[in-house]
């Protein structure tokens, strides 16, 4: 048997079995060509004609002061004492409502409504939610710590949702045997099989509330973010490259131990 013989045939899909990826890749492409002008790409042109004022915004940045270091360090690590807060509250909201929001866990008079709950939760800006929280509490760190959770947690919930569902149904199925009831079947079939999937999203949901923290300061949440926007108006560039090198090394070392962490878990 020749070698051409023995290598089947790649196969082929018919016209009727593409149409669906036509239409999808032929629609999303129509959709970004119709949103061309909408979103002034054609200004994309101006970052070669206006390269002179980028560059001598760039000369302010690297020439970055220090001189307030030990009040920029001690802001930053109150930053991320509002992502872990505001991250761990997260995961205790979360695996509840990812638990109700499984098509394979929740029945779907739960399973319906809590989704459309967090699709709400999470169509809300951090921004919109800390102001609703400054209002009953007052500027303060705490504003921030709510505005996380709550964001954070609707992320988690669908996040945590999707890795219910794809679990392995023998362990479940071999619980069930036992005569568990439905909360042992939880606990004993599904949660060992998520845990480090879950514990994972939370570690990247805590990398990304780092940096979102820092956008809170604009509303008098607390962090570093307020000494940014406070150097940004004031075009105090020395300070904001000092303010902005602290974020990146607090967010890196963050990133680095967030890995460390992942690497044990899966």
């Amino acid at each position: 048997m020749s070698d051409a013989a023995a290598i089947p045939a790649a196969p082929s899909r018919t016209l009727t079995q593409r149409a669906p990826d036509v239409v999808v890749w032929g629609g999303l492409l129509l959709v970004l060509l119709f949103s061309f002008h909408p979103v002034e790409m054609q200004n994309a042109t101006k970052l070669f004609t206006n390269s002179d004022n980028m560059r001598q915004f760039g000369a302010e940045f690297l020439k970055p002061d220090f001189t307030d270091w030990k009040v920029y360090v001690a802001k930053m690590w109150l930053t991320v004492q509002i992502a872990m807060w505001g991250t761990a509250l997260a995961v205790i909201l979360a695996v509840p409502f990812g638990l109700a929001c499984a098509r394979n866990v929740s029945p779907p008079w739960v399973q319906q409504p809590m989704r459309l709950l967090m699709n709400l939760l999470r169509s809300v800006p951090d921004l919109v939610v800390g102001t609703l929280f400054l209002v009953a509490v007052g500027l303060g760190p705490f504003a921030g710590v709510m505005a996380l959770s709550i964001n954070t947690g609707a992320v988690l919930a669908k996040l945590f949702s999707e890795a219910v569902e794809s679990i392995d149904k023998g362990p479940v199925e071999g619980v069930r045997a036992t005569g568990a009831t439905r909360l042992h079947e939880i606990t004993w079939g599904v949660i060992p099989q998520v845990a480090p999937l879950w514990t994972s999203y939370a570690l990247y949901r805590f990398e990304s509330n780092s940096r979102s923290a820092t956008v809170l300061g604009l509303i008098g949440a607390g962090g570093i973010g307020q000494l940014l926007f406070d150097a940004l108006n004031a075009f105090a560039y020395h300070q904001l490259s000092a303010i902005i090198i602290v974020i990146i090394v607090a967010v890196s070392l963050i990133d680095l131990l967030s890995q460390a962490m992942r690497s044990r878990l899966l």
